[in-house]
């Protein structure tokens, strides 16, 4: 949304530079959402493996630090975007018209799409993953550790 917003404010209409600026910023915003996802992923198999994973309280703290770990490399990821190419915004030269179009959906969603990863997927991956606590059922991936364990082999 910060994409188009940009492209608004500025008066740029849709061209073929836009469209460039519109799929590198899908592709950051991919990559954003996938490490998050991982990073998710793993904040929450320490805790199941150590029995942690219980209760809804249990479940928010382990997403909650996994989130946490993200602010760091996404901010730095942020700032490099936008140290690269604000001066492309900024400045004039040979080019400059076409290059401006390609940055400004860059620049506008670099605003924007952090503030979902952060915040947006971690509350869907919470809505995805207390699927299992309120039935009192384990997690997929912990079901079949735990009922490989209770099932004796003879």
């Amino acid at each position: 949304m910060g994409g188009f917003w940009l492209i608004h404010l500025l008066g740029y209409n849709l061209s073929v530079a836009v469209a460039v600026g519109f799929i590198a910023l899908a592709g950051v915003a991919a990559e954003f959402g996938v490490v998050m996802l991982v990073y998710l992923d793993n904040a929450l198999e320490p805790w199941r493996n150590e029995g942690r994973l219980n209760t809804l309280d249990d479940l928010k703290a382990a997403i909650e630090e996994g989130a946490v770990l993200r602010i760091r490399p996404k901010a730095m990821t942020v700032a490099t975007i936008f140290a690269g190419l604000l001066p492309i915004m900024l400045f004039g030269g040979v080019g400059s018209e076409v290059m401006r179009r390609i940055a400004a959906p860059m620049v506008g969603g670099m605003i924007t799409a952090p503030l979902l990863s952060l915040f947006v997927i971690p509350a869907i991956y919470l809505l995805w993953r207390q699927r299992g606590l309120r039935r009192g059922e384990p997690s997929e991936e912990g079901a079949s550790v735990r009922d490989a364990e209770a099932v004796p082999t003879g």
